[in-house]
């Protein structure tokens, strides 16, 4: 008898150690976060979060989304609080069940959103993301060097641009601005559709001096190569460099996405998730994150602080005037991804 009341006794301390862990745990004023270095700012924003709120930031990265994907997938949606990735892998982890609902007691300003940049297919009915900032890839090309005024995608084939162009080391942006210069979808996964633009690929060989994913504007900068098709910030340092650069809005339309901030379905500390999020949708801190980030903002509120230095960047602000012409690159399913990869694995090896 005696030893049944010890066990007892034992179960009972133990499941209230638990209990009380878990409560301290969710009591606990930590916060952990995980995305790419340096996708927030500490000075500007994480600091002075934890100075208001006394919630410790951990900060931990990743190198690509799927890498974020297979660690989140492997804890099944624990240890981290809030998860900053791609529309593309955000849309991917809620349709796994990874995410959890976002609080709207806590996250009041949610309205604070450009309406363009929500309702969107990672989360049609806004309950889980919070759009951090948004960008598309443009042309940028050096007048100094480039004789032809370059008006949109299809003057990249000029014979005239031979062996001064520069585009991204990306099977899906490249392959679909490809697709937009000939008036199909960036997703299109028709065969025939395909093929062709394999051929047109294979067509712009001339033209290429170098494939780099982020680098593209010190290439331009240099004087290595002449024209980039690269991703907004990068768009921005190149001016930065070189005022006298011109950017180009290509007539036949524009690659889209948008960065977005979820919490995991087993986030540790979710009101300090959500009390991270109401904060991250102020509008003078969203205005400093588009600033760090050389991005468009979402938050339509965030425009009425952000710097005029900012304002006056057509390659910051002309988004919001195109949005019409943008798509964005969609899940495909692994077959149809496997076909873009064919095509760009095939293009490369023939450089």
């Amino acid at each position: 008898m005696k030893k049944i009341f010890a066990l007892l006794l034992a179960l009972v301390m133990m499941s209230a150690c638990a209990v009380a862990e878990t409560v301290n745990q969710k009591d606990e004023a930590v916060l952990n976060i995980f995305s790419w270095e340096g996708y927030i700012d500490y000075s500007t924003v994480i600091q002075p979060f934890e100075e208001e709120t006394g919630i410790k930031v951990n900060y931990a990265t990743f190198a690509s989304n799927e890498e974020m994907y297979e660690k989140l997938s492997a804890v099944n949606g624990g240890d981290y609080d809030i998860i900053l990735a791609s529309d593309y892998i955000l849309n991917t982890t809620r349709e796994a069940g990874l995410m959890q609902k976002f609080d709207p007691a806590i996250v009041t300003n949610y309205s604070n959103l450009n309406p363009d940049f929500t309702s969107k297919f990672f989360d049609p009915d806004n309950e889980y993301v919070i759009p951090y900032v948004s960008g598309i890839p443009l042309i940028v090309y050096d007048p100094a060097v480039v004789e032809k005024e370059i008006k949109g995608f299809n003057d990249l084939w000029d014979p005239s641009l031979a062996d001064t162009l520069g585009l991204i080391d990306d099977a899906r942006v490249t392959i679909g601005m490809v697709l937009l210069s000939m008036g199909q979808s960036m997703n299109t996964t028709d065969e025939a559709i395909l093929a062709e633009a394999a051929a047109k690929l294979d067509a712009l060989k001339a033209n290429i001096h170098v494939l780099e994913y982020e680098n593209l504007h010190n290439y331009l900068v240099s004087g290595d190569i002449g024209v980039a098709y690269t991703f907004t910030p990068f768009v921005g340092m190149a001016l930065d460099a070189n005022p006298d650069l011109k950017v180009v809005w290509p007539e036949e339309g524009l690659g889209f996405g948008i960065d977005g901030c979820f919490i995991p379905v087993n986030a540790p500390h979710a009101k300090n998730a959500n009390m991270f999020l109401e904060f991250l949708l102020r509008p003078e801190i969203a205005a400093v994150c588009a600033e760090w980030q050389y991005y468009c903002s979402p938050n339509a509120a965030a425009l009425d602080v952000i710097g005029d230095w900012f304002k006056a960047r057509s390659e910051f602000m002309g988004l919001y005037e195109r949005m019409d012409d943008a798509e964005f690159v969609l899940n495909l399913s692994p077959e149809n991804e496997q076909k873009f990869q064919d095509i760009w694995t095939t293009f490369k090896l023939s450089l």
